[in-house]
């Protein structure tokens, strides 16, 4: 993916969620890993109405060469990249929303993981998604502690895909913009059916999740 096409699919994707209710406001952020630096969504933009040449582009040491002032979470977004260099591949696109469902998971303060298994394509799709302490927006800390679950699920051979801040949102990351769209989508209308079922579902079945990891590959 070129540049240009890079800032043109951050701009439709960024519109799509905007769209759709997965972000508000100005709430949220997309970011894409260049071979020379990465794009970034600027500061208090909203994702419905960006420009391809207001993007902020910022060097591979995250210092602004270009564009509208970069989004506060510039430093997450490269701590996330960053982690994965040591891992068999390296994301190129990193979304951040405040997806409503999500958040509404984390108003209790929750310790350890936001889902159970509970539907396949969540475990084929998502994957884990631990759960990280509440630090105000944009606090550098959060880097360190999300750098150490990318790490650390990594060993465990269950890569992440997604992290979620604790009544902010998550985190998702894939190898395009459209692909880390499909991770947050999945993801929330996942946690929307968890708070929309009567009774709380019980997680697949260590069979069910073995059928999976035969059939698809995939590992919980």
């Amino acid at each position: 993916m070129t540049e240009s096409q890079a800032r043109e699919e951050i701009c439709r994707v960024g519109r799509s969620l905007f769209e759709r209710g997965y972000v508000h406001a100005t709430a949220g952020n997309i970011s894409v890993r260049l071979d020379d630096g990465f794009l970034i969504t600027p500061t208090d933009a909203c994702l419905g109405f960006l420009d391809p040449a207001a993007l902020a582009k910022v060097d591979l040491q995250g210092r602004q060469v270009g564009g509208a002032t970069a989004s506060k979470t510039l430093v997450l977004h490269r701590r996330i990249y960053e982690a994965h260099a040591p891992l068999a591949s390296t994301p190129r696109c990193v979304i951040h929303s405040h997806s409503t469902h999500c958040v509404a998971l984390t108003l209790g303060d929750p310790q350890g993981e936001l889902l159970p298994p509970i539907t396949p394509y969540f475990v084929m799709k998502v994957g884990h998604v631990p759960v990280v302490p509440y630090r105000r927006p944009g606090a550098p800390e959060v880097a360190d502690l999300v750098a150490a679950l990318i790490a650390r699920y990594a060993e465990a051979g269950t890569p992440l895909r997604a992290v979620m801040l604790t009544r902010l949102g998550p985190n998702v990351w894939h190898d395009t913009p459209a692909q880390a769209m499909a991770v947050l989508e999945e993801l929330e209308e996942t946690a929307k059916l968890w708070l929309l079922a009567a009774a709380k579902p019980q997680a697949l079945s260590k069979q069910a999740l073995e059928e999976l990891r035969l059939a698809f590959g995939v590992y919980w």
